[in-house]
């Protein structure tokens, strides 16, 4: 009794009828430098109809990624098949999104750079405002106000940031670390300029209506810093494999010294790069140190008497209150707004250090 019909032919055979039924027929290829051929193409066709018609930089760019687009979709559906042609078009999609969004970032370096280079001079980091009118000058002063309060916010945030989130990841539960993520979350979406009213208006409390002095910018800054050095490092806190805390336990270890050698090293990479982002991030604030801290044409040092200098107010004010001639004020306002990109370019750039320093290392690294 024959239960089915017999299948005939080797098993290369039989793998071969399979995949000739599965597979559609193959098609061509476009060679490799064809979208650069295509590219170069469209933008010189492009150029050329705009040149007769009136030419203009972004019109340019728009209607030679859309002809581009366009042109290479047709010619691979033609050439390549369907699921190519449209895996290029994504490509194409995806890859003009991105430069989109870099424009604007390679637009501002490129114009802080050219316009700041104009004063980097020795006398621009050895020199005040004192006395200046016009002419020379520099911002020693607001160089060290920025270090010295954005230094003392990072004292104060950092423990707490980093004893906050141990207990919320460790140790918090109930109502209590509820409201400490609640309260986390709204810290870090409120204004910068409220941080400044608020450093104000507490000192102001104390010291009575128009105090001014640095302190009063670090407790501004702290309150824009914790929720960041809170929210890396929990996020830190929660990569840290159970395994590790419960073999520890396991041993007899107690969970304050489990915490503090092994799950604080384990974490320690992203940590730091988090604490690292935070500092970076406060150290460019304007509107809480122009209102708790202001302006100085003087080397103020002592952050707890008077007012102190920063980068981002002295470049600020250099831009809305210049002197005759404009010039020399424009263009120390460009080069302090150099000065801060470099100082946050190597923030990040020690970040990643850290992190690469202090990685956990595996057996095959």
């Amino acid at each position: 009794m024959t239960i089915g019909t017999e299948r005939k032919g080797g098993p290369g055979e039989v793998d071969a009828e399979i995949a000739s039924t599965a597979l559609p027929p193959s098609r061509g290829h476009l060679p490799r430098w064809t979208p650069w051929a295509g590219l170069a193409g469209t933008a010189v066709v492009v150029g050329v109809v705009l040149a007769v018609t009136g030419f203009n930089t972004a019109l340019f760019l728009v209607a030679t990624a859309v002809v581009y687009a366009v042109c290479m979709y047709v010619l691979s559906r033609v050439v390549e098949g369907r699921r190519k042609a449209t895996d290029r078009l994504v490509t194409i999609v995806v890859t003009s999104a991105f430069l989109v969004a870099l424009a604007p970032l390679v637009s501002v370096v490129f114009t802080v750079v050219k316009n700041g280079l104009a004063r980097f001079d020795v006398e621009f980091f050895t020199y005040s405002m004192r006395g200046v009118v016009g002419e020379g000058g520099g911002a020693y002063h607001a160089l060290m106000g920025t270090l010295i309060i954005t230094s003392l916010a990072a004292l104060m945030s950092i423990p707490v940031g980093l004893m906050t989130a141990i207990y919320l990841v460790e140790y918090g539960k109930g109502r209590l670390a509820r409201a400490i993520t609640f309260f986390v979350d709204v810290m870090t979406g409120i204004p910068s300029i409220v941080a400044g009213l608020f450093a104000y208006a507490l000192f102001a409390i104390f010291f009575g209506p128009g105090i001014r002095m640095g302190f009063a910018g670090s407790v501004a800054l702290c309150v824009l810093m914790i929720p960041v050095v809170v929210r890396a490092t929990e996020e830190m806190l929660k990569i840290v494999p159970n395994e590790l805390r419960e073999a520890a336990y396991a041993l007899g270890v107690p969970k304050w010294r489990t915490i503090l050698k092994v799950v604080l090293p384990t974490s320690i990479a992203g940590i730091a790069s988090g604490v690292t982002l935070a500092i970076a991030r406060v150290i460019g604030e304007t509107a809480p140190l122009l209102i708790a801290v202001g302006i100085t044409t003087g080397v103020n040092l002592n952050p707890f008497d008077g007012r102190m200098a920063t980068l981002p107010v002295f470049a600020y004010y250099q831009y809305v209150a210049p002197g005759v001639p404009r010039e020399p004020y424009i263009d120390r306002a460009w080069t302090a707004a150099l000065l801060l990109i470099i100082i946050v370019m190597v923030l990040n750039l020690v970040a990643r250090l850290i992190a690469r320093m202090f990685a956990p290392k595996t057996a095959g690294r």
